[in-house]
């Protein structure tokens, strides 16, 4: 194990960006903690922390200068691996017929820095889902593979955080080329702090021979090691997880989808907020002329009426039907699809609900009310796998 002082992070990212990478790290804008390019250490938000509800979110000052003192902010790494709104096609009339026209945009060279382990687990999910599998995504898997992952463990979980009882956090365990964790500096009165630095795959080696670091002390290791075990011991939320998908496939008709659906504005900030979700439309449009014409991928959310449709309406036409279905993909069906949850226990679903609503309390209180008896066939609107890649 190696340790990098605060001004190797400066050194870290000139590496990164000499590579030609596009480095991007967290940043404070808008009043959250935000995704974005960054050119040195500066950019990072040193000082500050987020608190987090359900339905709640600000940003306070620390009474240190971490840079990494923070849970998660509401944008994640999968906008840049899994672009909101891209082009697949375009193609121009010619001679009356349409000829495509060859997209010459190069993949880009990312190098995220500050990727929680929640995440890294959340990267690998939509991985498996879409650059996996017998059709896979080849602009999603160029992406992937050229991404350069910097993870930060995670040293102040957040109040809706769950990823302890998810078995997806606080300590990163792979998936990472480098994984730092953020040490504070007993020596230094004014909180300052350096990191240790593992390498996870050979880009990492490398890129650690050319910046400058030093052997970590045993001190430090220990430093390191308690800074991930007391974050594990202060999650603001936990989900238990055993047994859930049995649970789900046997509750379709449970009271409490109806109840939760009263509260829920079906506007699918759930699903734009959390690093595994997926789904997505796709949209024709021809110009004016009709002599050009694009197909568009954008994404999309089950909480969506359309979403669902099929000739004649759609298929989840309530919003305690689409609720359902979220949940049931999410933590139970997902499974069977993917051979894994869907949720990292990130917590922003939550925090960045309207109204709250809470996952982890809905769990618990399937487990805790019984399950009335199921309808004979079928139930109307039930939950299905749903979310195709």
């Amino acid at each position: 194990m190696h340790v990098i002082q605060r001004e190797g992070l400066d050194a870290l990212i000139r590496q990164l960006s000499a590579e030609g990478r596009t480095v991007l790290g967290p940043t404070v804008d808008g009043g959250a903690i935000a995704l974005g390019q960054i050119g040195s250490a500066r950019d990072l938000p040193e000082g500050w922390t987020d608190e987090q509800e359900g339905g709640f979110y600000r940003l306070r000052r620390r009474e240190d200068r971490a840079l990494f003192g923070y849970a998660v902010g509401p944008r994640s790494w999968k906008a840049w691996l899994h672009p909101a709104e891209m082009r697949l096609w375009r193609a121009r009339r010619t001679d009356g017929a349409f000829e495509l026209e060859a997209e010459d945009a190069p993949i880009p060279r990312y190098a995220f820095l500050g990727v929680r382990p929640c995440e890294l687990h959340a990267i690998r999910i939509q991985a498996h889902v879409l650059a996996g599998g017998a059709h896979p995504d080849p602009g999603y898997r160029a992406r992937r593979e050229e991404a350069f992952l910097v993870a930060v463990n995670c040293g102040e979980p957040g109040g809706t955080c769950f990823c302890a009882s998810m078995g997806t956090g606080p300590g990163a365990d792979d998936g990472y080329d480098l994984v730092l964790t953020e040490i504070p500096d007993p020596g230094d009165p004014g909180g300052a702090t350096r990191f240790t630095a593992e390498a996870g795959s050979a880009r990492g080696e490398e890129v650690l021979g050319r910046i400058p670091v030093r052997e970590a002390s045993s001190g430090e290791v220990d430093a390191a090691r308690a800074v991930v075990e007391e974050a594990a011991g202060r999650m603001g939320r936990s989900l238990g997880a055993e047994g859930l998908p049995e649970l789900l496939a046997a509750s379709p008709e449970h009271p409490r989808w109806g109840e939760t659906a009263e509260r829920c504005l079906a506007c699918g900030n759930c699903t734009l907020v959390c690093p595994t979700c997926f789904c997505t439309s796709v949209d024709d449009t021809t110009d004016l002329t009709g002599e050009v014409a694009e197909r568009w991928r954008r994404w999309d959310s089950c909480f969506a009426a359309d979403f669902s449709y099929i000739h004649g309406g759609s298929v989840r036409g309530s919003r305690a039907s689409r609720y359902r279905q979220w949940l049931t993909h999410k933590l139970g069906t997902w499974h069977e699809q993917f051979g894994t949850s869907g949720c990292v226990g990130c917590g922003r679903c939550i925090t960045w609900c309207p109204v709250g609503i809470d996952l982890t309390e809905e769990v618990a209180a399937l487990r805790r009310t019984p399950v009335p008896a199921a309808a004979p066939g079928r139930a109307a609107d039930a939950p299905t796998s749903g979310g195709e890649p």
